[in-house]
């Protein structure tokens, strides 16, 4: 089967709302519309450093999408690209989709000038991280965050 990549455009937000949604499901939590209609509006605007991609199977069902955000580093002279999120529907696993999603991210890093491309998942995402260790490098670093 192929499978086509290419940005998402603001006709594919009915398609892509049902992943998102079941990202959101899979990661048991629950984004506000509001926060929803900010994002999918900030991936539309040029002045925004945020991308989404989109995986269509050759029927052109959008079967899976990723988001990726530009940002800079003390660390790096160049651009670095963070994965934000990655979803592929059920139908689509184990077909090489998320590979490809990634990969096109990381063409677009590479397009940007991005020095880095990073992401993270739960520890409990087992059926991820057999991918994520197969095709990159584990930082080994654990992430901390605090509600502000």
């Amino acid at each position: 089967m192929t499978t086509t990549i290419r940005p998402l455009k603001p006709s594919d937000r009915s398609a892509w709302e049902p992943l998102w949604a079941g990202y959101q499901r899979f990661y048991e939590v629950a984004i506000p519309e509001e926060t929803t209609d900010l994002t999918w509006g900030r991936f539309h605007d040029p002045a925004e450093p945020m991308h989404a991609l989109g995986a269509f199977d050759g029927d052109g069902r959008l079967v899976g999408i990723v988001h990726a955000i530009f940002h800079r580093s003390t660390w790096l002279p160049k651009w670095t690209c963070y994965l934000q999120d990655l979803y592929v529907d059920d139908s689509q696993r184990g077909l090489g989709t998320g590979a490809a999603l990634i990969e096109a991210v990381a063409d677009l890093a590479r397009e940007h000038g991005a020095g880095r491309l990073y992401w993270m998942t739960h520890e409990t995402n087992a059926t991820a991280r057999k991918l994520y260790d197969r095709i990159a490098e584990r930082s080994g670093f654990i992430q901390y965050r605090k509600a502000l």
